[in-house]
């Protein structure tokens, strides 16, 4: 390949310096002849030069037009820089530099991409008919394409070998045998980024890229920032695990097939560390729609790569809950929760919501037969709807508000602001698998938020670190509030709550939420063992499937709820992560369960010594209530 790309480019490029005098004589010579300028004399060092200033003209336009003008001034500068490597390196540093950096067409710079592009080799091993025509790409990688017009690159093929023969490189008979082979094309088309990635990690590699082109420690502006990815010879090391990334992917793709009209993603988070751990969907990373592949990385916000978000449903409760808990509400606060009820009048931040404008808005709890009152354990067990729309109204909507800031929550997914609704309380603001792990992450934490962070380390091609993102923790709410959540969460996998299938091998404690979204467009399981938080989704991709009356797996669903679809891909996915690692206990406060209604007076049964079970017994200590 060396010797191909040397004799059609630049027979004498061991001979002489960075400027060929015998080669312009010749160039005028030929140019004069044919009135035309068809032939050039820039060596492989000049040529090398130019094409290091195109790299760095980047994608901006006008810089790559200014750097590939044929002007005197652009040729004396080139020939300066030219000279000065000709001092400094060696003939062979300079051509493997150019064959590094080469343009062969079809998206391949550099003689190893332009050798698995076209014969889906490596360039040590192509014969000389393939070697041939890579080299003779260089002239023009257009009007040569293997692809689009053999015979035309079949025809420069041959002159390249003529040269190699020329220059007694090889034989006559093997110039017989190249000239005489087809052009014999592997073609692979372009598979550029992060489409190389290994199996699953396609979306966690473009989510580390968006990292680098929005973060100002990676440059101050975003041109700078794309120049340092794209430029930059970077080895970076991420806060994935594979392990973790192995569980989610095996949970994700075990439970919904590519073929279903839904898909699925899970993100993993460690508490207390904002490091993402694993990021996973259904549908694989690529652009092949035919193989229902995409480039939308469903577990992340608009702004990193994913889409607008996906209504969390009643995962957004806990918000709502520690909200309250640290407004000075008890644990035990109890409300009427009627089976409906017409949004009420509710304090924001900068104002007052009134049900003026929708007087018939009326929100149902998840089951027609559930009424109150509960109080707070129970209400979230059973996911009474009405239960958190009246405690919302107690602590307004700007208390909600400000801890789903806290907790990481500042926008929707689509990068729109959250509005001030009562229904924020059910989960009507669309958010990402991302943003909610991070909230459960954060209940995991007792109360620490820490701000989401994809890579640990950065160094260049010569192992200089590079300075990255660092993850930013804050205290969001109380110790005593995350006992107290904790306890809450607990109960929804117990006997009678909603996730009470979803428990864990080993009788891992666990806490967590289901959610569903309005029309059964969306369901989630969101929750969290002391060193392991994890959502999972599952809807339409769009967001526009309506999970009734459907097939998923094989298995059909008359209607689909967050315990039986995104749960059981929480389940798969917590049992392989955590397989083998201690069992670590939830700190938890203890929470009385309510007293039993009195009996009216004269109904048989009552007497005056029976005691409410308000309080624990002076002998039970405090500790989680199972």
């Amino acid at each position: 390949m060396r010797k191909a790309q040397v004799d059609i480019e630049d027979a004498r490029f061991y001979e002489h310096g960075a400027v060929d005098l015998k080669g312009i004589l010749r160039a005028l010579g030929k140019n004069a002849e044919s009135g035309t300028t068809s032939q050039g004399a820039s060596t492989l060092t000049q040529q090398y030069v130019k094409n290091v200033n195109v790299e760095k003209a980047g994608d901006d336009a006008d810089a790559v037009r200014e750097a590939q003008r044929k002007t005197l001034g652009r040729k004396v500068q080139e020939l300066k820089i030219a000279i000065k490597l000709e001092e400094e390196l060696s003939k062979e540093q300079i051509l493997t530099n150019y064959l590094n950096i080469t343009f062969y067409g079809n998206g391949a710079y550099g003689v190893e991409a332009a050798s698995q592009r076209y014969f889906s080799k490596s360039n040590k091993d192509l014969t000389i008919a393939e070697a041939a025509t890579v080299a003779g790409l260089v002239q023009n990688p257009t009007a040569y394409d293997p692809k689009l017009h053999p015979q035309a690159a079949q025809i420069r093929r041959n002159v390249v070998i003529d040269k190699m023969l020329e220059a007694g490189h090889i034989t006559a008979d093997q110039a017989k045998e190249a000239k005489e082979a087809p052009l014999g094309l592997r073609y692979q088309a372009p598979q550029n980024g992060c489409i190389t990635a290994n199996a699953g990690t396609g979306f966690f590699c473009d989510y580390v890229r968006e990292v680098v082109k929005h973060d100002p420690v990676f440059g101050k502006t975003a041109a700078e920032r794309k120049a340092f990815w794209v430029q930059g010879g970077l080895n970076i090391y991420t806060t994935l695990d594979p392990d973790k990334q192995a569980a989610a992917q095996n949970a994700v793709s075990g439970n919904v097939r590519v073929t279903d009209p839904v898909s699925a993603a899970a993100t993993m988070m460690e508490p207390g560390t904002g490091k993402i751990l694993a990021m996973a969907q259904t549908r694989p990373y690529g652009v092949e729609t035919a193989k229902k592949q995409t480039m939308v990385n469903l577990n992340v916000d608009k702004a990193m790569g994913g889409g607008n978000g996906f209504q969390p449903g009643s995962t957004f409760k806990p918000v709502v809950a520690a909200a309250a808990l640290e407004a000075g509400l008890p644990a035990t606060q109890e409300y009427s929760s009627p089976n409906r009820l017409e949004y009420p009048t509710m304090k924001t931040c900068g104002g007052t919501w009134k049900n003026e404008a929708r007087p018939k808005t009326v929100v149902p709890n998840e089951s027609a037969n559930e009424k109150g009152p509960y109080q707070l354990k129970k209400a979230m067990a059973l996911s009474v709807n009405t239960y958190f729309v009246q405690m919302e109204q107690e602590i307004g909507l700007c208390s909600v508000k400000q801890m789903a800031n806290k907790l990481g929550i500042t926008a929707k997914a689509s990068g729109k602001p959250l509005e001030e609704v009562p229904a924020m309380a059910l989960g009507v603001e669309e958010l990402s698998p991302l943003t909610m792990a991070n909230v459960y992450a954060t209940f995991a934490a007792r109360g620490k938020y820490c701000t989401p962070i994809a890579i640990n380390r950065i160094t260049t091609v010569d192992g200089k670190d590079v300075p990255v993102p660092a993850g930013h923790c804050q205290q969001a709410f109380s110790d005593s509030t995350a006992q107290a959540m904790n306890t809450i969460l607990n109960g929804v996998t117990a006997e009678n709550g909603t996730g009470a299938a979803l428990n864990l091998e080993g009788n891992r404690q666990i806490a967590g939420k289901t959610g569903t979204s309005d029309h059964k467009k969306a369901a989630w399981f969101s929750g969290y063992t002391p060193q392991l938080a994890t959502a999972v989704w599952l809807g339409g991709p769009d967001g526009g499937v309506e999970m009734r009356d459907i097939t998923i797996n094989g298995k059909h669903h008359d209607e689909v709820f967050g315990a039986d679809g995104p749960g059981p891909i929480w389940r798969d996915a917590m049992n392989q992560a955590l397989r083998g690692a201690p069992k670590q206990p939830l700190p938890m406060a203890y929470i009385p369960d309510p007293a039993p209604p009195k009996p009216e007076p004269g109904n048989p049964g009552e007497t005056a010594t029976t005691p409410p079970a308000t309080t624990p017994p002076a002998t039970t200590p405090p500790g989680p209530q199972r």
